[in-house]
Formats: C-alpha cells, structure tokens, sequence
C-alpha cells in the first residue's frame, strides 16, 4: 500500500512539475536610478555586450546589466527616441528626432562617431539594424516613410515610402521587416533589399498599434493596440489575425520570450499585462503586474528573462520632477 501511494505521489509531481515551471509571476526586483531629466522614450539591449540603452530628453543612459548601474550616457542630441544596436559593425545608431538624423556611438566606449542627416525625413522614431541586408531603418512618425543608412559608410542609402505613420518595427532575419502604422490600424511588409512595402495587413479589431514583436518559430507577430486595448496576434504567412487578447490602458512597448513563452505588453496606466502563449493561436492573460504610472516603455533580457521599464515622476502641470528618472526590474520568482 505504501509503495503504491509514493507510486502516485511520484507520478502527480512529475505531472505538475511543467505547470509549475510555465506558471511563473513576475515581482519587483529593483530600481535603477538614472541621470539628468527630461522625457523617455525607447529602451533596448544589447545582447554581445550586456547593456541597456534608455532614451531621456537629449540624451541616452547606458547601464550595465551585470551590476545593474548606470555606467555612462551618450550626450548632446536634440530629442532622442531610440537606439539600434549593430554588433557586426560595433556601432549604435541613436533616433534623434528633432534634428531629423541618426547619431552613431561606438559601443565599446560609447563615444560618438557621427551624425547622419536623413534626407527626406521628419521626425526619425523607431528605429533597428537589419542583419540580413546590414542596414539600419529609422522610422519617421511625421513624413511617413523609412530612412535607410549603411552602418559601415556612414550614408543614407534609401528612403522607403510607407503609406502611413509608422511606430514600432522588427525584423525576422530573413530579409522581411515587419512595422506597424499606427493611424491606418495595419502591419506592413517590407523588402529590405528591395526597400520597398510588399504587402500591407488590416489589424482590426486592432487600433492604433504601437509596439510590435516576432515570434518566429510560430510565424506570428503581436501587434498592441491602444484603441481596443489589445494584442493582435497575426498569421505572418497569410496576414490574418488569428487572436485578440485584452491589455491595459496606453500601451507602448511589447516583448516575446521564447523559451517562457510569454509575452509582455507594458502599458501607460502602471500595468504591464503577462500573456502565456498555449499554441499558435491561443494565448490567456496569466498576470496583471502593477508597476507605474506612464512605464510604458520596456526591454526584455532574454538571458534572464527579467524585463526592465523606464519612468519619470510627473508633477501636477504634467512636467518631470528633476532627478526622478528610473528603470524599474521586475523578475520571475
């Protein structure tokens, strides 16, 4: 009897086990005090060289994610929005929207190199390096279109039409970028070899799209809404939407991990919603994480899977309190 009871025992822990692994919650880890003042905007990793790059005003925090403390910035811009990073070519590309160009920072010492001004743009935003044509895409949220730079020249080399406002946008390595447009409610397609839109998607439900990311073994990407205040989760082979998953208010950023297969939608009204994807098409919302007010921008360090927001404190007339910029961590417990 005893033997047959540690039998069962034995085989209902090794059935629960993968759930309790997969269940994981998200909790407060830390902050990360950050310098200087003045708004936010993008967050990136580098991945080869273990740091974080967050947008601020006119400048651009570096922090070590070895001992998760700022350990530099990047100065002297005009209105920064992202940072793409170019291991090939060891360069950072900086959005600088208000002077319409791309600064370009060495990422061993992160001393400036250049500054590239885009032709035919207005407004430089999103922005990210292509490794299979090697070239690096702002995304120009006010003239409509792409400017595209040779990270090795230093030069503009093309400027891709896009039809709308574009936001966020991510590549799948395979000579294919795929970017949101924010007051068409759609995803385009683009050739990066060819430059050129090669298709365009509706989103609906979906409306107002901002941040987008890739699962690529399944073929799908997820695009947030801020309109319905949803994920749309689209067929990349076929262009439909194939699910619709609630999140919270003023969303901006998403991320995909894929070993925990979770994915991250971090939004303005202090929430970042966890979705755990089943299969392909089903998802399920598994944790409303509270952060903070207007930490909407985020970045996901695959190698730990703790995810990292940036935020401001803002006063009454809406203005950042000095010295109140931060990145909040949060990680699996």
């Amino acid at each position: 009897m005893k033997k047959t009871f540690l039998t069962l025992t034995g085989l209902l822990l090794i059935s629960i086990a993968p759930q309790i692994v997969n269940a994981q919650t998200y909790v407060m880890d830390k902050t990360i005090d950050l310098t200087g003042d003045g708004g936010y905007d993008y967050v990136s990793i580098d991945k080869v060289n273990n740091r974080l790059y967050a947008s601020h005003g006119t400048m651009v925090n570096v922090v070590d994610l070895a001992t998760e403390k700022q350990i530099g910035v990047i100065e002297n811009m005009k209105g920064v929005h992202g940072i793409a990073i170019d291991n090939k070519a060891n360069k950072g590309f900086i959005s600088d929207g208000k002077a319409n160009a791309m600064v370009a920072f060495d990422l061993k010492t992160l001393k400036t190199i250049g500054t590239i001004p885009l032709e035919g743009a207005n407004g430089p935003d999103a922005i990210m390096y292509d490794p299979y044509s090697d070239r690096v895409f702002s995304f120009n949220g006010e003239s409509n279109n792409s400017s595209v730079v040779d990270p090795n020249t230093m030069k503009q080399v093309g400027t891709i039409a896009l039809g709308g406002g574009p936001e966020f946008a991510v590549p799948d390595g395979k000579g294919l970028i795929y970017n949101n447009l924010e007051d068409k409610n759609s995803l385009n397609v683009i050739d990066a070899k060819t430059l050129k839109v090669i298709k365009n998607y509706p989103l609906a439900p979906g409306g107002g799209p901002t941040g987008i990311a890739l699962d690529e073994k399944n073929k799908r990407t997820f695009s947030v809404c801020r309109t319905n205040k949803g994920m749309e989760v689209v067929d990349i082979t076929n262009g439909k939407v194939v699910a619709t998953v609630p999140i919270g208010a003023g969303v901006d950023a998403v991320a995909y991990d894929p070993e925990t297969k979770l994915v991250f939608c971090s939004n303005g009204d202090g929430t970042t919603t966890i979705i755990k994807q089943e299969s392909a098409d089903k998802y399920s919302v598994v944790q409303t994480l509270t952060t903070q007010n207007r930490a909407k921008t985020m970045a996901l360090d695959t190698k730990t899977h703790k995810i990292y927001l940036t935020v401001a404190t803002y006063d009454a007339a809406r203005k950042v309190q000095p010295n109140s910029f931060k990145v909040l961590v949060y990680k699996p417990q």
